[in-house]
């Protein structure tokens, strides 16, 4: 028989035994001492629920055993008769400052939920008060032995699925976002978004050897620069070194032109220089590991070129050659398919009305496999929904059901919903759209805003797809559990989202949340402490002699009770017992 290579971890380990003892004696000294542990734990966990009642008798005896040295009846006395003193502007003061304290405070905390999605007050207290309680979270300590094999899977899925993408349908900084700048007067890019942009230009567009060539080791500054102004500068001190840098006119096509027009003719000089760079390290690639580098970067370099020239056919009404460039470029480059050209594809073809070529595409991208997004499940619910779509009342459907193909369109728009839900209300122009960023985060706010964008057009071109997404994307939620602790048709929602877009995203723009997060408790309690103050100060101030009379009569009965205990225990327990108590 054979054993499977990994049964190492059926034999016990060798321990040593430093006791000298059998091993049984040792075992069953383990236990009975593990016993003892167990026993001893047991009997704390006993004592503590009756502590707090043990703390209270206590309490109370060690009040009347002082009652003489402290004067507690001279004190309640006195105190009782300065309330009496007080005058109804007192209260009026009181219940007027309380009110306006935690207004502000009701301001701050929910200014603070706004920013930040959390509660101050509540924050503060996890991460800095629990600590000095000695409060520890037991389940953080044990998560990494409980989990499951699946469970550790889905974890790090929703680790990757965090992870922020480059924005396949992203558009010309100079040509469009400058120019929405200009119009408006506001950014429409973050600081962290061009900041990963700059990291992405600095992976794609570098190697080690650009040192060698001067006009490439300033091309490597200028994708550092933060100034806009700098990396032009940069690029055209780069074409006066070398005129076939074809970095240097990715630059100046991306930031320096106003229009697409512009963008074109300095890519398609770029392109021809691109082609020669891509030449000469092909054939040198396999020399030395330099060269194999330098020949990625000029890869890199070329299909960026390329597929910037067929965005720019795309938005310059040319189509067709927009789609044969997408086309030729992922038969060219076939292991590139993380830059998600075959997004641009689909826009293209749902642009041409191609449905059967967007459905070709779809069956190859749509595997179970390779990592989804929001322009797959959007579009291949809107494949369907254009079958029914023209035809679909929903009077209609509650009376006879919905048929085969019905059923194939809603469960399609519920698969897409799952995986986007905020994709939705920018489709129905419940929310107002914005530019899209360049980079995004799948399943989030910002991954809706740049499918929105860009498709919202061929969800009104088919007639009644909307009014379809309108009828039935709500359903989507009856069938997710609540709390998020599983999914439906995909893995669990991630909570990582609603950070991530409030940096990629501008702050003009109200970033959409799901789930939807309810009011913290101590916004709920401010808000209610505010208006009860209020209250109290209104009626105060218009009825003092009552509102008088109601506050004595209030503290009155506060004091109550603790007279009566001190009587009662008075009553019950002998004298001997107290004096006993006091000499002790």
């Amino acid at each position: 028989m054979e054993l499977c290579p990994c049964a190492w971890w059926r034999t016990p380990p060798v321990s040593h035994n430093p006791t000298g003892r059998p091993a049984g004696r040792m075992k069953m000294a383990d236990g009975g001492s593990a016993g003892l542990v167990e026993r001893l734990r047991r009997c704390v966990s006993w004592s503590w629920t009756y502590l707090w009642a043990l703390w209270f008798v206590l309490v109370l005896g060690l009040l009347y055993i002082l009652r003489a040295p402290l004067k507690l009846h001279e004190n309640l006395s006195a105190v009782t008769a300065f309330l009496n003193t007080l005058t109804p502007k007192f209260y009026v003061a009181l219940t007027g400052t309380s009110s306006l304290i935690s207004g502000l405070i009701l301001i701050f905390e929910w200014w603070y939920f706004r920013k930040y999605g959390t509660s101050f007050i509540e924050q503060v207290s996890v991460s800095h008060l629990r600590p000095l309680l000695g409060a520890v979270d037991n389940n953080s300590s044990s998560v990494h032995f409980t989990a499951s094999n699946g469970e550790a899977e889905s974890n790090r899925q929703n680790v990757s699925e965090c992870k922020v993408w480059r924005n396949p349908l992203n558009l010309f900084r100079g040509a469009e976002y400058s120019r929405y700048t200009w119009v408006t007067g506001r950014e429409p890019l973050t600081y962290y978004d061009m900041n990963l942009s700059a990291q992405d230009h600095q992976t794609f567009f570098t190697c080690d050897t650009d040192s060698v060539r001067p006009a490439d080791a300033v091309m490597q500054k200028a994708w550092r620069e933060r100034n806009a102004q700098a990396r032009m500068k940069a690029a055209y001190q780069a074409l006066e070194l070398n005129n076939e840098c074809a970095t240097a006119y990715v630059l100046l096509a991306e930031e320096e032109t106003t229009t697409i027009l512009e963008a074109e003719k300095l890519f398609k000089q770029a392109l021809k220089a691109g082609e020669v760079c891509y030449r000469r390290s092909q054939q040198l690639q396999h020399h030395s590991t330099q060269q194999e580098a330098q020949h990625r970067r000029d890869t890199n370099v070329l299909v960026y070129i390329k597929r910037r020239l067929a965005m720019c056919a795309r938005k310059l009404g040319r189509i067709r050659e927009a789609v044969k460039l997408m086309r030729d470029l992922m038969k060219e480059f076939p292991l590139l398919s993380m830059l998600n050209i075959h997004e641009n594809l689909l826009e293209a073809l749902l642009e041409l009305q191609a449905y059967a070529d967007v459905q070709v595409v779809l069956a190859k991208y749509d595997d179970i496999s390779l990592p989804k997004s929001a322009t797959i499940c959007y579009t291949a619910a809107l494949l369907k929904a254009r079958a029914v779509s023209d035809k679909f009342s929903p009077e209609a459907a509650s009376r006879r059901g919905l048929s085969t193909a019905e059923m194939n369109a809603v469960e399609a728009i519920h698969r897409a919903v799952e995986f986007n839900p905020h994709v939705p209300k920018y489709l129905l122009e419940m929310k107002s759209l914005i530019l899209p960023p360049e980079h995004i985060l799948k399943r989030g706010d910002s991954e809706a805003i740049a499918y929105a964008f860009f498709h919202l057009q061929h969800w009104k071109r088919v007639e009644g797809a909307l009014n379809l997404l309108h009828c039935t994307w709500e359903g989507t939620f009856r069938m997710i559990p609540y709390p998020l602790e599983k999914g439906h048709l995909f893995y669990p929602y991630p909570s990582c989202t609603e950070t991530a877009d409030r940096e990629l995203l501008p702050s003009f723009h109200e970033v959409s949340v799901y789930p939807k997060k309810e009011l913290p408790f101590f916004i709920l309690f401010t808000a209610g402490l505010c208006s009860f103050t209020a209250m109290l100060a209104l009626l105060t101030h218009q009825f003092p002699e009552l509102m008088g009379v109601f506050a004595k009569a209030f503290f009155s009965t506060l004091f109550a009770p603790f007279n009566f205990v001190m009587e009662k225990i008075e009553s019950v327990l002998p004298s001997s017992f107290w004096h006993l108590l006091t000499r002790i």
